[in-house]
């Protein structure tokens, strides 16, 4: 029990959520979709999780939509026959719960002190499950990634392959563990942006990334400088498309897309890379950053670090060579964007505690690079079985008689 008051005030668990809401003609219907109704008690409920989500947009009229999507969700689920085993019921609530750091009964406990019912969290987990395995199942064999496809996304891998040139948007949110499952929950509406001037003022809001004053757009950068495990992922947008939240050591990353081109020029890739990591304890305080702001301005190479570590605990200061794909996810996401010398103070670690002062210290260039062929298709996939669910509710609406009261 005790370790559930950090994750309940990560929740954002507040008295005026917990108010009971008045009985008067909570069930009388709202909304008509064909032969099921949406009554006030589920818009009610609706609103109320969303708002212990901290999710933004939980508005009456949002709360109603999506719940009409869903009845036609569910009415396609039905007539194609599928249900889901208790084992994948109960895999997916868990799953869900463990976003906010907490298993399913936390979670429920968790949402009924907020006047949540627990049916309303397992409708809403369920149905998305359902409706994503509809999707793969309805539209799966219609996807298909040729080798050329696939063969464009690795060229920049190769030798002699063509360089591709990428315009992309970062917004890094710290995310410390209080604050985790809100930030999840601002990350998944960010995902959700369609214009590149939206997920600007996202960026401009949330982000710690030094691209903040300018909406978090970054210039023109090869595909090959992307760490790894992110090029398939970018490949996989079309321009104004943003990747789903990525989840990184105390923060989540989401990266748009806004334009790309194939400059014919050979690529350069890299066999490794060499940084620097200092820990300053204090993370991202004001007087932390200040004295990271400071050092930024006492060190020009990798090397000069040393002279400030001496006499720390051993630890404070790693400074490490290895491949691209070797490097951990948040520390290859910065390091793309450094030059030799360069420095980023957008990281964490110890849960928040220390401010890592991450310094690139060189590049090795290579011909070759190992990014998967099955990663690549894997995103393209993804994409496309998204664009089909879009299209499959668009005509489930067409089609369908809705009345809202």
């Amino acid at each position: 029990m005790f370790k559930l008051k950090p994750a309940l005030a990560a929740l954002g668990l507040i008295a005026t959520l917990a108010t009971p809401a008045a009985a008067q003609n909570m069930f009388a219907p709202v909304a008509k979709v064909n032969d099921t109704v949406v009554t006030e008690f589920e818009v009610q409920q609706r609103v109320r999780f969303l708002q212990v989500l901290r999710a933004q947009g939980a508005t009456r009229k949002a709360a109603i939509e999506s719940l009409i999507n869903e009845r036609l969700r569910g009415e396609a689920i039905r007539d194609a026959g599928l249900q889901l085993t208790d084992e994948g019921v109960n895999a997916a609530l868990e799953e869900f719960a463990a976003r906010a750091n907490l298993t399913r009964a936390e979670f429920t406990t968790a949402l009924a002190r907020a006047g949540v019912e627990k049916e309303t969290y397992r409708d809403f987990v369920i149905n998305g499950v359902a409706w994503r395995d509809l999707i793969r199942a309805r539209y799966g064999s219609r996807v298909t990634i040729s080798e050329a496809e696939i063969d464009r996304a690795l060229s920049t891998q190769s030798a002699g392959g063509s360089n591709i040139r990428v315009l992309v948007s970062e917004i890094i949110i710290p995310a410390p563990p209080p604050q985790a499952a809100r930030v999840a929950a601002v990350a998944e509406e960010i995902a959700q942006s369609t214009s590149a001037s939206e997920f600007s003022s996202y960026a401009r809001r949330y982000s710690a990334t030094a691209t903040r004053g300018a909406g978090g757009r970054l210039p023109w950068q090869n595909l090959s400088d992307l760490p790894p495990a992110l090029q398939p992922l970018i490949l996989s947008l079309s321009p104004g498309e943003v990747t789903q939240p990525l989840n990184i050591p105390n923060a989540v990353a989401l990266f748009q897309l806004r334009d790309i081109e194939e400059t014919g020029k050979p690529a350069k890739t890299y066999s490794a890379i060499e940084y620097a990591a200092y820990y300053m304890a204090g993370g991202r305080s004001e007087e932390t950053l200040q004295q990271a702001a400071n050092l930024k301005t006492q060190v020009d190479v990798c090397d000069d670090l040393y002279a400030f570590a001496k006499g720390q605990p051993e630890g404070v200061l790693e400074r490490e060579t290895t491949t691209p794909a070797k490097l951990p996810r948040d520390f290859a996401i910065e390091l793309s964007k450094l030059d030799e010398g360069e420095v980023s103070t957008v990281l964490t670690r110890s849960d928040g505690q220390a401010l890592v002062f991450l310094m690139l210290c060189g590049r090795t260039a290579t011909q070759n690079a190992d990014v998967s062929r099955e990663d690549v298709a894997a995103s393209i996939r993804q994409r496309r079985l998204s664009g089909f669910a879009d299209s499959l509710l668009a005509e489930l609406r067409s089609d369908a008689r809705i009345s809202i009261k």
